[in-house]
């Protein structure tokens, strides 16, 4: 069945750098846009970053521009979300997510529902 793990989290000081990574099992991963999103307590679940199937292009939420960086490695079927710059603001649950929705444009994919498989989730907190 299709499962996407998250590890990296943990607790780390603002101004911190942290790699959240997410393993991919039972789809094609490398035919699949993959995404970072996050969720704050009491917050709505936003999106983070994407990066589309090919590995050619990638977008960022406003708020994490500039400081995160997404990548993959299709021969391990993972995901990577390179954190720098940290803030305590940055502090929520992180989520991988995999779709195969058409990209059409940076913005296309940052809603929740037009993502199909979920991981559970890696808890990152940044104290200041």
């Amino acid at each position: 069945q299709v499962q996407l793990v998250e590890s990296g989290g943990g607790l780390v000081q603002a101004g911190g750098s942290l790699r959240l990574s997410c393993a991919a099992s039972g789809f094609t991963f490398s035919i699949y846009t993959m995404g970072w999103f996050r969720q704050a307590p009491g917050k709505e679940r936003e999106f983070v970053a994407a990066l589309l199937w090919s590995g050619g292009t990638s977008t960022y939420a406003d708020s994490v521009k500039g400081r995160f960086s997404i990548s993959k490695d299709n021969t391990k079927n993972t995901v990577y979300l390179e954190m720098n710059s940290l803030k305590p603001e940055d502090t929520a649950v992180y989520y991988c997510a995999a779709t195969r929705a058409s990209w059409r444009g940076s913005d296309s994919l940052t809603a929740p529902n037009k993502w199909s498989y979920w991981g559970q989730g890696t808890q990152l907190s940044v104290s200041s």
